[in-house]
């Protein structure tokens, strides 16, 4: 590691505090967006197979676009990308507060929009996440990612209550305020194209490997291979072949890479089986307490506990993750999480339920950090939406499965027994990690470099 402290890696780097900032409010639309769709279809249609249907609906639209936008985040400017999902997001927020005015939510109205908003996530969130590899260096990668997973705990700790006092005025409400979330994260985008452009740093997708270093050379071959573009900026990468190229075999060759890679292919089946497991939990319990006649404003609020036990998570993560293997994190995150699950078949009361989540997710951030982190450093550029993407379509690739469970659970065997499903599925998880031995090796941040240099020459 270098001698650079965290402080200058991250809060003194003014592009990565600028894409912290369009990002975060982009995830603000987002978890008001999430948060606020199950309950408006349990209202409309006040049956939780509907509810999940949409939810399911809304879940495969994304991981289908995602695909698509793991080509387009490598075949153009990322940034670029972020600008144009954000005025697209700010469209969508629009019509789903028109269709809010005018009386207009049905069961069919609900379920389109929530599968354009989903696809618009799927599409363009890959760039935003694949450019933070052109503005953080790789030794700060595990302590950005954790810095990232306090962002998300903060967003679900403001986004329950929020979203339970918007829905409470009405569900226009909600839509006004992603719109203008959406607002802000499109302007910060601009902002970062123009920060890029005056330190001479081109954002060009594939191209960029560096952070904030103006001198890398690297910068003057991507300069010269995308002097042409306008300002919106859909420049090709500087190694993009001069021929057409494929989608779909480009799709292939990401996926053909990752599951080459012991090191990373071997966890996408660990994190399907633990994502559909506790998300369903999650999903079960929500269906239930609006079942049981709760408020919206007290679901938010258990929603708040869990995000501020992860926002102390995410504080402890940076402590973490340079000392301890990842592997070992994500076992004993996995583990935790699992031993949750069990315990929620035991509480029915909402703040009995707030704790057993709250100590669920503790260690969900540091989990998070290390994999994503170890992932984003593992990656070739040229590869990372791509690679970015068919991670989240094989890792997410149940999740469509999960409000499908908790609805049709509920409706059909009750809150308990769809609970014990949902532990037995994170019980599984925990189980193959405890067997993956390239999981177990995964190291400390200062070794991940050098550890995903083995693999590339195997």
């Amino acid at each position: 590691m270098t001698t650079l402290t965290e402080s200058h890696r991250l809060w003194h780097n003014r592009r990565y505090l600028t894409w912290l900032l369009s990002d975060t409010s982009k995830g603000l639309a987002a978890a008001l967006f999430g948060f606020a769709i199950p309950l408006l279809a349990l209202i409309v249609t006040n049956d939780p197979a509907q509810a999940g249907i949409i939810g399911a609906a809304g879940m495969v639209a994304r991981l289908l676009m995602t695909l698509a936008g793991g080509v387009l985040a490598d075949r153009h400017r990322r940034i670029a990308l972020m600008l144009l999902g954000s005025l697209i997001g700010i469209v969508l927020a629009g019509a789903f507060t028109l269709l809010a005015l005018g009386d207009a939510m049905t069961f069919g109205s609900l379920l389109v929009i929530d599968i354009l908003l989903a696809a618009r996530s799927g599409l363009f969130d890959v760039a935003g996440e694949s450019a933070i590899k052109e503005i953080v260096p790789d030794d700060a990668m595990g302590r950005a990612q954790a810095a990232n997973q306090g962002r998300d705990a903060a967003l679900q700790l403001a986004g329950g209550p929020l979203g339970g006092l918007l829905l409470g005025i009405g569900g226009w409400a909600v839509g006004v305020v992603m719109t203008l979330c959406h607002a802000i994260a499109a302007l910060t985008a601009w902002m970062l194209g123009r920060q890029a452009r005056r330190a001479g740093v081109v954002d060009t997708g594939a191209a960029g490997e560096n952070g904030d270093d103006p001198d890398d050379p690297r910068r003057v071959v991507a300069e010269h291979a995308v002097a042409a573009t306008d300002d919106l900026g859909f420049g090709t990468s500087a190694s993009a072949a001069p021929a057409k190229r494929n989608a779909w075999a480009e799709l292939r060759e990401a996926f053909a890479w990752l599951l080459s890679r012991p090191d990373l292919g071997g966890v996408l089946l660990i994190t399907t089986v633990v994502n559909l497991g506790f998300n369903a939990a999650i999903t079960t319990v929500i269906y239930s307490l609006q079942q049981d006649g709760h408020s919206e404003l007290l679901i938010g609020t258990l929603s708040a506990s869990i995000g501020a036990v992860m926002l102390v998570g995410a504080v402890c993560a940076p402590l973490l993750v340079p000392r301890i293997k990842a592997g070992i994190l994500t076992i004993a995150g996995l583990s935790v999480a699992t031993v949750g699950v069990v315990a929620l078949t035991m509480v029915t009361t909402p703040w009995a339920i707030a704790v057993v989540l709250g100590a669920s997710v503790l260690l969900v951030p540091a989990l998070n950090a290390g994999m994503m982190g170890y992932f984003m450093v593992a990656t070739p550029t040229h590869l990372l939406g791509r690679a970015n993407s068919a991670a989240g379509v094989l890792g997410m690739g149940a999740m469509p499965l999960a409000p499908l469970i908790a609805g049709f659970g509920l409706a059909w065997i009750g809150r308990e027994w769809t609970l014990l499903l949902c532990a037995a599925l994170c019980l599984a998880s925990v189980a193959l990690a405890v067997g993956n031995r390239a999981l177990r090796a995964l190291p400390v941040e200062s070794r991940w470099a050098a550890h995903a240099k083995e693999f590339e020459s195997a």
